[in-house]
């Protein structure tokens, strides 16, 4: 057999990986093995919500229907129409036909953006904790990134000093960093960012010339008594992008739709959407029958409204529920988040027989049979992310679990 060169990988694949499926196979071992693992890592609202009967009803019509084929590239026009009417209804944003393209899923619009902007040592300005696929996505294009972060001590909001740190540190020139990328809620947080802070993030990008990118495909599961604003509202004549898609609110993981929005027409926004939606033609169309679907999913205002209201319920009755019982833990402080439907504690390592969070995780896999994330795969070393959408009972159980594991493992 022909030896291949050592060498036969590119230098960019070594970025490529996934902190949050990387303990798979550890859970794959144990389940062949007869045990049977909570996995609280996933953040895939249909493995315990059914995508929305009529939801499941139209993606079938367009089978029946035959719409099979390859679809418009940017996307088939009632989904793109029912984009359109739904940032209207929701945001009073007007945004028009050609600055929407449709996705494989956010994903894949953070890889279309990454190519289409990102040449070799090109920077970009991601906060942290940040959602795992950000740096690797600027690093597999051959960028590099700049960490501003979000503030524990005050709720997870953005610290705004340190943001500003990072870039005069850097030495960036001004207007030589390509984007600054936020979400909102937040991915692993669950903080809803206020007004006021998305106002201050929308000057930053103004004042250092970064477009403003906004991943916000939570926007709908925000937990009572918060307030939800799109970086849409706020951004009219600043260059910026909103990604959003149908996996989180809309409960469709699996039908990977996601989508981006170009609203601007100065002359940067108006290149860049043109080369996404060169970037769409060249991989053809995103899954056909899911865009009929989830333009169904959309324009069904009464049904949508109805589904997404009883999860949101459900995830907020996790979340109180493992908020009471992390309060009660001495070794983990947890924030408690705003929406979407993870808790990010803490972990009190110096009180703890663990070297570091992945030590803690992995352990927690082996002995309570209990997969979550470890938070520096999300740039916040000494926490763990859990994923709040298991039955109450089943995460008030894994939260009692989690409790008695710190306790026995204390120094």
């Amino acid at each position: 057999m022909i030896d291949l060169k050592a060498s036969f990988l590119s230098d960019s694949s070594r970025y490529v990986y996934s902190a949050i499926r990387e303990s798979d196979d550890l859970v794959d071992e144990l389940v062949r093995s007869g045990k049977k693992v909570v996995k609280l890592s996933s953040g895939d609202p249909a493995l315990y919500f059914p995508t929305p009967k009529y939801v499941i009803e139209a993606y079938v019509d367009a089978l029946k229907k035959g719409k099979t084929s390859y679809s418009r590239s940017q996307g088939v026009h009632e989904l793109v129409d029912a984009i359109i009417e739904r940032y209207k209804f929701r945001y009073d944003v007007n945004v028009r036909d050609e600055d929407i393209l449709v996705t494989g899923g956010v994903a894949e619009g953070l890889t279309f953006l990454n190519s289409a902007l990102i040449n070799p040592n090109d920077t970009a300005l991601i906060l942290k904790p940040y959602y795992t696929q950000y740096p690797v996505a600027i690093r597999m294009f051959g960028g590099k990134f700049l960490e501003g972060k979000y503030d524990e001590a005050n709720e997870w909001t953005i610290d705004l000093d340190a943001v500003k740190s990072a870039i005069r540190k850097s030495r960036v020139k001004a207007g030589a960093i390509k984007y600054i990328l936020i979400t909102n809620p937040n991915n692993p947080t669950g903080t809803v960012l206020s007004k006021k802070a998305l106002e201050q993030v929308v000057e930053l990008a103004n004042e250092y010339r970064m477009l403003l990118i906004s991943d916000e495909i939570y926007d709908e599961i925000i937990f009572r008594h918060e307030g939800f604003t799109s970086v849409a509202e706020l951004a009219k004549g600043i260059p910026h992008v909103i990604l959003n898609g149908a996996s989180k609110a809309f409960d469709a993981t699996g039908f990977r739709i996601g989508y981006m929005l170009v609203p601007e027409n100065d002359r940067s926004s108006t290149e860049l959407k043109r080369k996404l939606a060169d970037y769409c033609r060249v991989r053809l169309s995103s899954n056909t029958p899911a865009q009929y679907a989830i333009a169904e999913a959309m324009s069904n205002r009464k049904e949508h409204d109805r589904a997404v209201s009883q999860m949101v319920a459900s995830i907020e009755e996790n979340v109180d529920s493992l908020m009471k019982l992390f309060d009660e833990n001495p070794y983990l402080k947890t924030v408690r988040p705003g929406g979407a439907f993870y808790i990010f504690p803490r972990i009190d390592l110096r009180s703890m027989r663990f070297s570091n969070d992945r030590e803690f995780v992995e352990s927690l896999i082996r002995e309570e049979l209990i997969q979550t994330t470890r938070g520096s795969g999300f740039g916040a070393p000494n926490h763990f992310r859990v994923v709040a959408l298991a039955p109450t009972d089943l995460m008030k159980d894994c939260a009692e679990k989690i409790n008695s594991f710190c306790r026995k493992h204390t120094k």
